[in-house]
């Protein structure tokens, strides 16, 4: 390509090296390209007159930005790109969430396009396609009658119970499928919070406190009886002190070594739980002497340090994994564990986080394929290991389509 210099700029043609036509139309040898800045822009094929400064031209007489080391080159070609690839993200990453009620036919959620209450047969269908189409585990949440709530929430380790029943159907139907579940008292009390509620109201503002030593012991009869109808996977999502330890020496003592436990290390008091808890209804009950909000055993989403006390608390009390909890918004706090930790870290996509995305693509806002997997990919980066997601199965079909 012929670099052109007109206007004013022709007669700075020194610069530039070779030979140069003036805007009179006469040409001129010009001296070597000297170190000297070139202000002028590129317009197409010519250069135009402008305020650029800085650039260059080479012995071919076109421009040339001085930079031996250049990024792009590493991202040229996809054969480039793919090699150099730092991190990537599988449908072995994902824990699959699933609710289950007692009837015996799905309820969509509102909040939630894409996600049901499902029958048990109908989890079974879905574990099966899961199974399918590469995701290996899924961790399932019950929505629980209203009539056998309470606030020390006993149905929780009834052993003919939902979620018991659901675990031994689905190690029986698919034995390679890694059963988790989830350890609190919500959706199984009249309260709606993880823990026991006083009776008085000593609590944060005048509300009734959130009993942690009567609840961790809920706790651990919770998990064992998860772990006797064959759950593979235990993951306390309670946020009190001391469950970790406690819940390991129970199923140790009950001999379930092999059962991991997987901690919701830093789960922030966060305002993208809310088609969760819609899911399950597992708020907190405006009429009961509960706290309205779960934030005196919640973390304070201000705080990152906390989440390295908790971290280490989790570890030393033989925690196999650590989770954050919500997801994208906290890509730091994944960060800072994986940084401070060697156990692996997941990280939790949760409802609100699904529901906007799902929102967005049903206006047209965003590409929801090409949006949500590169959100699950930004986890990975952050340091995730594992990553529990409402979208696991259809992300996964994405990946089996491309």
């Amino acid at each position: 390509m012929q670099a052109f210099v007109t206007g004013p700029f022709a007669k700075q043609s020194p610069f530039l090296g070779g030979n140069v036509t003036s805007s009179t139309g006469k040409s001129s040898r010009r001296p070597d390209r000297a170190l000297t800045t070139l202000r002028a822009t590129v317009t197409g094929n010519r250069l135009a007159e402008g305020p650029v400064p800085g650039l260059r031209v080479n012995d071919e007489g076109k421009i040339w930005v001085p930079q031996r080391a250049r990024p792009r080159r590493n991202r040229k070609t996809e054969g480039l790109r793919s090699m150099v690839r730092e991190n990537s993200v599988s449908p072995s990453n994902f824990i699959y969430p699933l609710f289950i009620h007692t009837k015996d036919y799905n309820e969509e959620i509102s909040a939630m396009p894409g996600c049901e209450r499902h029958s048990l047969e109908s989890v079974l269908k879905e574990v099966g396609e899961a199974e399918a189409l590469g995701v290996k585990s899924v961790i399932l949440f019950p929505k629980i009658p209203e009539d056998v709530k309470t606030n020390a929430a006993e149905e929780c380790y009834n052993p003919n119970g939902l979620i018991p029943k659901a675990i031994s159907a689905i190690k029986s139907r698919y034995p390679n499928v890694a059963v988790w579940t989830d350890v609190a008292l919500d959706p199984y009390s009249d309260q709606g919070h993880d823990g026991m509620v006083s009776a008085d109201n000593r609590g944060d503002g005048g509300m009734g406190r959130i009993l942690n030593d009567e609840t961790v012991e809920q706790l651990c009869r919770q998990a064992v009886c998860q772990a006797r109808a064959g759950a593979d996977v235990v993951a306390p999502s309670d946020m009190m002190d001391g469950r970790v330890g406690a819940i390991r020496d129970a199923l140790d003592s009950y001999g379930f070594t092999d059962v991991s436990l997987v901690s919701y290390t830093a789960k922030y008091a966060s305002a993208f739980y809310g088609p969760f808890r819609d899911a399950l209804d597992s708020a907190p009950r405006e009429s009961s002497n509960a706290p309205p909000n779960k934030k005196t055993y919640q973390m304070d989403p201000a705080n990152s340090r906390e989440a390295l006390i908790e971290a280490a608390l989790d570890v030393a009390e033989g925690a196999d994994m650590l989770m954050v909890k919500p997801g994208m918004p906290y890509l730091d706090i994944i960060h800072r564990l994986k940084a401070a930790t060697n156990l692996p870290i997941s990280a939790y996509h949760v409802s609100g986080e699904y529901a906007m995305m799902k929102a967005a693509a049903q206006r047209g806002w965003l590409d929801e394929r090409e949006s949500v997997l590169e959100s699950l990919l930004c986890f990975r980066r952050a340091g995730a290991d594992a990553i529990l997601t409402y979208y696991a199965k259809q992300a996964a079909q994405w990946m089996h389509e491309s």
